[in-house]
């Protein structure tokens, strides 16, 4: 048992040879497209992240830009809504006021047309208050004046009361 294997020099040459035959084979046709094969694979990654980034930065401007947007339709909202509410109080104060001017106006009209119905009313009496005093009057005078006495009293005492006016 002293002897150790050992191999013979030309199975280690060719070993060697041959291993460095494969191992030059290989590097040529196989680990370059593997490498080649692999960086495109970290390159692809790399701008798989640098578009996710992208995107995710493009998310935020659009939530941004629709958070603007929202606020800005929501002023506008609110705008819109303060002017219609100003616009129907004015509205309705416009009225009012064209209301309370229409009825001044009526009641205006009716007590010019209530003192007009009054006048002509309270004329209309003295009319008849007229005739009928002349009437009565006339009545009383053919009665009195029938007596030439009485006629002569009657023309004296008219006599007096107008000199004493």
């Amino acid at each position: 048992m002293g002897t150790l294997l050992t191999p013979a020099f030309g199975t280690v040459f060719w070993a060697t040879l041959s291993f460095l035959l494969v191992l030059f084979i290989l590097r040529k046709l196989a680990w370059g497209p593997i490498l080649k094969a692999l960086h495109d694979r970290e390159e692809s990654i790399r701008e798989a992240l640098r578009s996710a980034d992208k995107a995710r930065e493009e998310m935020a401007n659009l939530n941004s830009d629709n958070d603007r947007l929202l606020q800005e339709a929501r002023a506008a909202r609110d705008a819109m809504l303060k002017e219609s509410r100003d616009l129907a109080s004015t509205v309705v104060s416009d009225a009012k006021a064209k209301a309370k001017v229409e009825a001044s106006k009526e009641v205006e009209i009716a007590r010019q047309a209530i003192q007009i119905e009054r006048k002509a009313a309270i004329a209309e009496l003295k009319s008849e208050v007229a005739k009928l005093s002349i009437d009565i009057a006339e009545r009383l005078l053919r009665e009195e004046l029938t007596d030439s006495g009485k006629q002569k009293t009657l023309v004296d005492k008219l006599i007096a009361e107008s000199t004493l006016k």
